[in-house]
């Protein structure tokens, strides 16, 4: 997210929760007064969000003064001072809840993403998010998924295209449906790679047959059913290399049951939809 649309965001954040000021504290803290407040890390995980986090600094008091200590990507553990901020009093007290939500919520996000892709590390296979976001966020809640060393699937609906039940059934049929999204993307000078979702062995053979994915989606597959498939895909002859990917359900629990049947890619809802954020707070320095 570049610079400009991350300061739309900050100024909706601003507005949702100052709106005509602080009245707490612009009723007991002097105006001109001065401070420093430091993140303070109260639980282990992988820091994320410190870029943003100056940012949302900078923007709303050029001023105050940023001091780092760890960087984005970091493992950090209970009582690690990530950075001190100095400045205005007021300001600090104002920028303070809304930079904690977003560096709690990027870091939980980053430290779920790296506990699952450490299960798997030993293999070729990369943990994948998916658009299971919180609106406004998705792009730093897909930012914090790579500082916790996973991988983005597509940004939105833009930028691939992914063929999932509904468009197969709507389109009569997975031949119909791919044709109709190569040429679309001929016809329209679009470069997108196609994904299809596939709920069977015929479905996967009538795709491949077609010699137009680029990757396979195995929708709920087990991991049982998902090694016959691997191996069926892997022996198709078609001159290209198609990626395949596991979707749906698929818990931490779960998740190397299917890396080690050689996909690709494993896809997770949950690194965004159901993430718990990471415990930190913003306090005075005495």
């Amino acid at each position: 997210m570049n610079t400009t649309e991350l300061n739309k965001l900050i100024d909706l954040w601003f507005e949702e929760d100052i709106r005509d000021g602080d009245h707490t504290s612009l009723s007991c803290i002097p105006e001109t007064q001065m401070g420093t407040q430091q993140l303070i890390i109260k639980a282990d995980g992988i820091l994320a969000g410190v870029e943003v986090a100056k940012e949302i600094i900078r923007h709303f008091d050029p001023e105050l003064q940023f001091e780092g200590f760890i960087a984005d990507g970091a493992e950090v553990h209970k009582g690690d001072i990530a950075f001190r901020v100095t400045g205005k009093e007021l300001s600090l007290l104002q920028v303070e809840r809304t930079m904690l939500n977003i560096m709690q919520r990027m870091s939980g996000i980053a430290t779920t993403t790296h506990r699952y892709q450490s299960l798997i590390a030993d293999t070729k296979c990369h943990v994948l998010d998916t658009r299971k976001t919180t609106p406004g966020l998705r792009y730093l809640e897909k930012e914090a998924v790579l500082i916790g060393g996973g991988m983005n699937h597509r940004i939105g609906l833009f930028d691939m295209i992914l063929l999932k039940d509904n468009h197969v059934d709507f389109a009569g049929g997975i031949t119909n449906a791919l044709v109709r999204a190569r040429d679309y993307c001929i016809r329209n000078n679009k470069d997108l790679r196609i994904e299809i979702e596939t709920r069977n062995l015929k479905e996967i053979e009538e795709a491949l047959r077609t010699n137009i994915p680029d990757r396979i989606m195995l929708d709920n597959f087990s991991p049982e059913r998902t090694a016959q498939a691997v191996d069926f895909i892997r022996n198709w002859t078609c001159g290209k290399y198609i990626e395949i990917e596991s979707s749906g359900g698929i818990t931490i629990d779960t998740l190397r049951d299917y890396a080690v049947c050689g996909v690709d890619f494993v896809s997770v809802g949950a690194l965004t939809h159901s993430v718990k954020s990471l415990d930190m707070s913003f306090k005075a320095v005495k």
